[in-house]
């Protein structure tokens, strides 16, 4: 029977690419001179450190571009709130990985509102879909492809006929 997997996965030696570029831009851009600021990435958490809320916004913005460039998705990255303590100000970014359960049931529940003949099971943090015909899952991708509402990027694998 042809299945594929939903997943949610980020490539974290692109993400830790990414923050050595920052931080290379980061010591070279005048208005960053001499301030301290950086990112650090521990696993899948990366850490921005800057003197002040505004340079946060800033350092965050050379990061996600050098992230874009990268091919990361934007939509990968869970921000915490910005903590001011005296002269310095932080922010730690999450980078997820997986599908969560509560997204995994958004997608079987709009998988099975479309009334497609495929069958859903959520493994871990991915979801498998599996149906008698090919044209069923590649409808489903369609379908899961066009929806933007959701707020984690999907990719489509181990497609097996």
């Amino acid at each position: 029977m042809p299945s594929f997997d939903v997943v949610s996965k980020a490539d974290l030696h692109e993400v830790a690419n990414a923050v050595d570029q920052t931080n290379r831009e980061l010591s070279t851009r005048f208005d960053f001179k001499d301030t301290g600021a950086k990112v650090t990435l521990t696993d899948a958490v990366m850490t921005a450190e800057a003197p002040s809320r505004f340079q946060i916004e800033q350092l965050l913005d050379v990061l996600r571009t050098r992230l874009a460039k990268r091919g990361v998705d934007l939509k990968a990255l869970d921000y915490g709130k910005v903590v001011e303590a005296g002269q310095r100000a932080t922010q730690t970014i999450t980078v997820r990985q997986g599908i969560d359960a509560e997204h995994a049931r958004r997608l079987v529940r709009l998988i099975k509102d479309k009334k497609l003949k495929v069958q859903t099971a959520v493994q871990g943090d991915e979801l498998r879909v599996s149906g008698k015909k090919r044209d069923d899952l590649q409808a489903v991708i369609a379908l899961l492809r066009g929806q933007s509402d959701f707020d984690l990027p999907l990719q489509y694998v181990n497609f097996r006929d």
